[in-house]
């Protein structure tokens, strides 16, 4: 009896620390605003195309294909409980308050945003609130990932401008030409990112919004971003060869 209940446990052990398969990263994905990277992606690489490109572009860059192929490399760095773990954090009643506070912004509020853009030049946020914005900035990876996704789609552009003309270009020589654009893409992210959440989280307490920070910073929730910002530059080279071929 002993070495069956040993052996029941083993099993459940080994359970719970198989990697999880990809599909389960599709809430969180939702949840963390990764799925909107893989949404946009493809509008954006096929701005200003013919029909032929925005066609192929369309189906090389689809939301489903790019969310999934993310899915299935970063399940080699979770197991179950870590997944589960960031499931909760993203789920919980803080997190979902301070995203339905971002919805309402992008739902109904574009000029309201505009014209608190405005006025912050004029009077700008006080330093503690600013602070605690650049620390869920950085948390939360949102003006990396903002950067990330309009550099990418940029070089896959500048690859069919090329293309466009009959030259060629490798992957390396690609990034050299277009790395110096990166560094102003950042500070352009950042700038749009820290007037967004001043504006969307306006009516938010201090302490509220640093709990908030700290959601992001949990091991799970941290890891989940950090491995998104890895790989998906590499999800758009590989879609890149394609187009190269």
């Amino acid at each position: 009896m002993r070495l069956l209940i040993t052996l029941l446990c083993l099993a459940a052990s080994l359970a719970h620390a198989a990697p999880p398969k990809a599909e389960a990263f599709a809430p969180l994905f939702e949840l963390a605003g990764i799925r909107l990277i893989c949404e946009q992606s493809a509008p954006l690489v096929q701005r200003g195309l013919g029909e032929q490109q925005q066609a192929q572009l369309a189906r090389l860059f689809a939301a489903d294909a790019l969310c999934l192929d993310l899915a299935k490399r970063m399940a080699t760095s979770f197991d179950q409980a870590r997944l589960q773990q960031a499931l909760r954090v993203l789920e919980s009643p803080l997190a979902l308050g301070f995203t339905a506070a971002e919805r309402a912004v992008g739902e109904d509020g574009a000029e309201d945003l505009a014209a608190y853009r405005q006025q912050l030049a004029e009077r700008p946020p006080r330093e503690e609130r600013l602070q605690l914005v650049k620390r869920l900035d950085a948390a939360a990876h949102t003006t990396a990932l903002a950067t990330l996704l309009r550099y990418e789609v940029g070089k896959t552009q500048a690859l069919l401008a090329l293309k466009a003309r009959g030259e060629s270009i490798d992957e390396q020589a690609l990034s050299s030409q277009t790395q110096a654009q990166e560094q102003a893409l950042r500070t352009s992210s950042a700038t749009a990112v820290e007037s967004f959440m001043l504006f969307a989280y306006r009516r938010m307490p201090s302490a509220q919004l640093a709990d908030y920070a700290a959601l992001y910073e949990e091991d799970a929730v941290a890891l989940l971003l950090a491995r998104s910002v890895e790989i998906l530059p590499e999800l758009f080279a590989a879609r890149r060869a394609q187009l190269r071929k």
